[in-house]
This record gives structure tokens, C-alpha cells and sequence, in this order.
């Protein structure tokens, strides 16, 4: 198996030795199958955007890592992305160790795989449920409604023979379909690897189950209820997989999986999480000071909304911040664009300062008092305040600096000194 890799917003051109014209074209494909979000496309290649992950196509995996910073070096920002989907849940943290980390760049295909091989191990151990269904077939038995037509069509000559429809008690359900299916992919695309054996023995252990034909209608209408509780993250995982496996480019001789993540929205997410993190640590000097929220919203005109990234909430003045993040490096101003949104933000959620948050170098932050005529609402005509709304450029650092190519364990207080200073 051949191996890329690359990083956001950088190229990937045709060589005919490790990419080829048949590679280029299907990841075509996998960019019109979703609206091409995920790249440019080149005459010659394609450019890669904001999305980061792995791509797996006949004999080839394309590594595309996040990296903020284009002087850093590349072997820094390798492992960035596991321990950004371990932090905000996105990976169970067992699935990945830190000892793993440390010993090489993990497939992040495998990696997810086996996280998946190992929930539907502890369903197998813990005993497969059984659901009703409706059947209808030929019985030695007279049981269910009977089918007329089938019964003369089928049974003509067995008279012995019935054909009905009926109710049957057993694990052939939608559920288990959908973990086979996902299971049938992982066979495909684990041929070679590491977890080759094991994605084999789980197989053999599934039972026997019809096929399925799926897609995002089905997954989304599937509901979990008590008896199927310990199934959510197997199904979680296995809509993962089905979803990213891209059936509509699916059809010819090259099968391809594709595991991508926004990095704008995996930022705002690794941020509030620290964030959460810091004001429930005991140890914290802003523990139970604020309380923070993620993508509220208030509406404008009609059903049209606004939705800031993070609020956050003084539980002693009732002060509010927000915080928009970007995973992005801005030059030395924030774009006229971001500028507006932010103060859009100070409006309508009456908060004195708002913050643009970049991955970055923390000598970088800036702050501005936007330049208005807005006027207390509350006050009296003869004590009429002018409203300061304070604008910040926030840059903070994704890496640890006491530990190498560690992610920064302390960025939630460093946030909230950046927000008060």
C-alpha cells in the first residue's frame, strides 16, 4: 500500500508513479459527491481545503494533516489531528494511547476500524438482541397470515407447505445489518494491515444477516431505545464508516473511503471542550466562574439566525464574552468580514468584549475598541453612556510548550486570561 502525505491548502499533483490520472479522477468524484467542499480541483491535481484526514483509493492512502503554521515543521503537526478527536471525544481515549502516539503516525482509518472491531466484540461477548420482524416465506406449519396468491403460486404441488407471513424472533434486524455492512467495508480496506486478523475473527462471530440497502434517510430514522442502549456507539461508528465509504462513487473498479474532518469546526470544538475543562477543575482559578455554551443563537429577521461559536457568562457580574474561532492565520488585521461579525455578536448579545480566536503565537494579540455611536438603551437622557464594545484578536498556541508535540494542556486558562487582560 502506497502512502501520501500532505497538509490543508497544499497540492497534490498527478505523477503517474504514486498518484495517478484514475486516482485524480476518483477523487473528482468524491468531490462532487459532496459539493466540493473538500478540495480544488486541478487540471493537473487537486488543492486541498480546510478538510483534514484520510482518503483510501485502490492501493493508496493520502494522510492529509491540519497545520496551522507553514513554518513549523511537518513531522510537529502529524499527530495533531488524533489528539484533537481523543480530546474532544471523538475517539475513545483507550483507542488511542499515548504510547501509541508516541511510536508512530497511526492510520486514522485503522485506528477507527479497530475502535469499531472492538465495540462489536463486546456486543458478541455480551449477547446479540433480538428484535421481532415480519417474514414472509414457505412453512412446514400453518402460522401468521396466510398469503393466498403465494400459497398456490409456491405450494401448488407441496401441499404440506404453507405461505405466510409471520413474525419471527431473531438477530436478522436492521441493526445488525448495519453493523455488517460497515463490517463488510472494513474487510475490504483492511486487506494488508495490522488489523486484517482481527476484522476476520470478528466476522466469523457476526452472525448471518440479510443484506442492506443504505442511506442517510435510513441511518438518521433509526432510533435507540433501552434494550438497544449499549449499541450507540457501535452504530455511531458504523454510520461513520457506511456514510464516508461514498457509495454514489462506489460503482467501478476502484472502491474508496474517505474519513475527513472540518478543521474549522474540530477547532471550535477542541476549544470549547478546554474551555468546559477549565471551569470544572477544582484546581482552577476560574473554576465555577463562568458558565459556557456552545453555538447559541438569536434570531434577526424573521427564521433567519445568528450563532456564535462559544458564549461565555460571568456567574458573578452576569458579564458576557464571546469567542469566534477560526483555524486560520489572519495577517495583521482581522478581515473587514470577521470584523463585522463579531460586532454583530457584541450587538445582539450585549457583550462588552468579543475575541477572534486563531491558532498562533500568543506575542500576536491585539485589541480595539470598535468605533460607534450606540448608546445605553437604559439610561436616562440626562446620563446618556456611549457602549465600548472591545475587539480582540486572540492567538493562542496549539502545542504544549514543556512537551514535545504535545498538545496545550493549559489552553483553556490561557483563553480566559486573554478574554479579561
Amino acid at each position: 500500500m502506497n502512502k501520501l502525505d500532505v497538509f490543508e491548502y497544499g497540492r497534490l499533483i498527478i505523477d503517474d508513479v504514486l498518484f495517478t490520472k484514475e486516482h485524480w479522477k476518483s477523487f473528482v468524484k468524491l468531490n462532487e459527491a459532496n459539493q466540493n467542499a473538500y478540495f480544488d480541483v486541478l487540471y493537473n491535481g487537486i488543492r486541498f481545503k480546510q478538510f483534514v484526514g484520510v482518503i483510501q483509493v485502490d492501493g493508496l492512502i493520502v494522510h492529509i494533516h491540519p497545520k496551522a503554521d507553514k513554518d513549523d515543521s511537518d513531522e510537529k503537526w502529524k499527530d495533531v489531528l488524533l489528539q484533537m478527536l481523543k480530546a474532544t471525544g471523538r475517539l475513545k481515549a483507550q483507542s488511542v494511547g499515548d504510547a501509541q502516539l508516541k511510536k508512530q503516525h497511526l492510520n486514522l482509518l485503522e485506528v477507527y476500524f479497530e475502535y469499531f472491531l472492538r465495540e462489536v466484540e463486546q456486543l458478541i461477548h455480551r449477547g446479540l438482541i433480538k428484535k421481532y420482524r415480519r417474514e414472509t416465506s414457505n412453512v412446514k406449519s400453518l402460522k401468521g397470515k396466510l398469503d393466498f396468491a403465494g400459497n398456490i403460486r409456491h405450494n401448488l404441488v407441496h401441499k404440506e407447505r404453507f405461505y405466510t407471513t409471520h413474525q419471527v424472533y431473531d438477530v436478522n434486524h436492521t441493526l445488525h445489518q448495519l453493523l455488517n455492512l460497515a463490517l463488510s467495508i472494513i474487510d475490504q480496506f483492511s486487506k494488508g494491515t495490522k488489523i486484517a486478523d482481527f476484522c476476520k475473527r470478528i466476522v466469523m462471530s457476526f452472525p448471518e444477516v440479510d443484506p442492506i440497502s443504505v442511506n442517510s434517510q435510513l441511518l438518521s430514522s433509526i432510533k435507540l431505545d433501552r434494550k438497544s442502549a449499549p449499541y450507540e456507539r457501535a452504530f455511531e461508528l458504523a454510520k461513520l464508516i457506511i456514510l464516508n465509504y461514498s457509495p454514489d462513487i462506489n460503482h467501478g473498479n476502484q472502491k474508496m473511503i474517505a474519513l475527513l474532518f472540518d478543521m474549522n469546526e474540530l477547532w471550535e470544538e477542541y476549544v470549547l471542550v478546554q474551555l468546559k475543562r477549565e471551569v470544572n477543575n477544582e484546581n482552577s482559578p476560574f473554576y465555577k466562574q463562568f458558565t459556557i455554551q456552545g453555538q447559541t443563537r438569536k434570531y434577526i429577521w424573521n427564521s433567519n439566525f445568528i450563532q456564535p461559536d462559544i458564549e461565555i457568562v460571568s456567574t458573578s457580574t452576569n458579564e458576557t464574552f464571546i469567542i469566534d474561532t477560526k483555524w486560520k492565520r489572519p495577517g495583521y488585521s482581522a478581515s473587514v468580514e470577521d470584523l463585522r461579525q463579531i460586532y454583530t455578536y457584541a450587538r445582539f448579545w450585549d457583550a462588552k468584549t468579543v475575541m477572534l480566536l486563531y491558532p498562533g503565537d500568543e506575542t500576536q494579540n491585539r485589541r480595539g475598541v470598535f468605533q460607534t455611536d450606540d448608546y445605553s438603551q437604559n439610561s436616562v437622557p440626562s446620563e446618556v453612556q456611549q457602549i465600548e464594545h472591545v475587539g480582540k484578536m486572540g492567538f493562542i498556541s496549539v502545542f504544549d510548550s514543556l512537551k514535545e508535540n504535545a498538545l496545550n494542556e493549559n489552553l483553556g486558562s490561557f483563553v480566559l486570561d486573554l478574554l479579561l487582560i
